[in-house]
């Protein structure tokens, strides 16, 4: 399986959702670095299964233990390597997935491309839980970044037809970006966590779920990272960002707002500040110009689909059989996973402009 990426950051997963554990190897750290264990487990614990209604009741510690790569605290510069272990499994849930595939699920996809060898029970290497080492990775890449004034936040912009407000494009506060990167139902406009929480659970008694949109931002980043054609910043961070299960869409910047306007309306002008640095008037592109930094503020939304394990019957086929059939899903699942994903989404970010600025030399 493909489950390997970057450039001059390597990042490797393993594991399955039901397997003994899953982990990372992370190759292309700088060394010298210290590493808060505390912090790790601070966004450990945002993504982490069972913490209220809105999420699976799946629970798990998520405690990684850290086999290689860290000495005294401190990153040695040797590949990083880190396993989570799975206790809270319940495999018998999965037993007739591996002839009924679920709609919406790579359980067909999966059976196909690896001739029924896969491992179906919780989802197997397709799994969100395999965004558990993701987690992990982009915690020690973020200590990486802040220590060069670069920070990075994400909040819920949308849930089903909920919205929240959105990042001011020019200049993020930093007392923000902070209590969001904290937050385990990350928004901006307090009461919009309330409506959230009531499509979630609306969707949850009906046995259903809804999907919704991540808005993330990047600040602090020097212009001139990114390369065209094929290696801009665009081009680095969907290449991860789409590694996360159930993201369907990524756009930057004002993404497809733009497709509507004039270029007289869409261009960002440029002016010198007091301190005779370049900014933009604007910030429709989001940060990147050309697939490079401007050093404006990054900003991206990432579409997440509703949950495709449901508890509603459903029509499918029995691959055995070779005929119609119907399923109604067991097993432990979350009616929206958006809110979990927010520190998935973030921790992309984070390997995505750790790896972009190592291609530079920026670090």
């Amino acid at each position: 399986m493909s489950s390997n990426w970057g450039n001059q950051l390597k990042l490797s997963i393993f594991g399955e959702s039901h397997g003994n554990g899953i982990g990372v190897v992370l190759d292309g750290l700088p060394a010298g670095i210290p590493i808060d264990q505390e912090e790790i487990l601070a966004q450990m614990a945002r993504r982490a299964p069972g913490r209220d209604l809105s999420s699976t009741p799946r629970k798990e510690e998520d405690l990684p233990e850290i086999l290689s790569g860290v000495r005294n605290g401190t990153l040695t510069g040797a590949p990083l390597a880190a396993v989570i272990r799975n206790r809270n499994v319940r495999s018998g849930d999965y037993g007739n997935l591996s002839v009924l595939p679920r709609p919406g699920h790579a359980d067909y996809t999966g059976y196909i491309r690896y001739q029924g060898a896969n491992d179906i029970r919780g989802g197997g290497h397709f799994s969100g839980r395999l965004t558990a080492p993701l987690v992990f990775a982009g915690a020690v890449c973020r200590q990486v970044l802040e220590r060069r004034g670069i920070k990075i936040a994400a909040h819920i912009a949308r849930i089903a037809s909920v919205t929240d407000d959105s990042f001011p494009a020019l200049d993020i506060p930093g007392d923000l970006m902070a209590r969001l990167s904290r937050s385990s139902f990350a928004v901006i406009r307090a009461r919009a966590e309330d409506d959230m929480r009531a499509e979630i659970e609306r969707a949850r008694l009906d046995c259903d779920s809804v999907g919704g949109v991540v808005e993330c931002a990047v600040t602090g980043v020097p212009a001139g990272a990114g390369s065209p054609m094929f290696g801009g910043v665009e081009n680095v961070f969907s290449s991860i960002l789409f590694g996360i299960p159930a993201v369907k869409a990524v756009e930057f910047g004002d993404g497809f707002a733009c497709c509507g306007r004039r270029g007289s309306e869409n261009n960002d002008s440029f002016y010198y500040n007091e301190s005779r640095q370049v900014k933009t008037r604007t910030n429709h592109c989001g940060g990147i110009l050309g697939g490079i930094t401007n050093g404006m503020p990054i900003l991206f939304r990432v579409g997440i689909k509703p949950t495709a394990s449901i508890g509603k019957e459903q029509d499918t086929i029995d691959l055995s059989r070779q005929e119609n059939a119907k399923l109604v899903v067991k097993g432990r699942h979350d009616p929206c996973i958006v809110p979990r994903a927010v520190p998935v989404v973030e921790a992309a970010a984070a390997a995505a402009t750790l790896d972009l600025l190592l291609e530079r030399g920026s670090l």
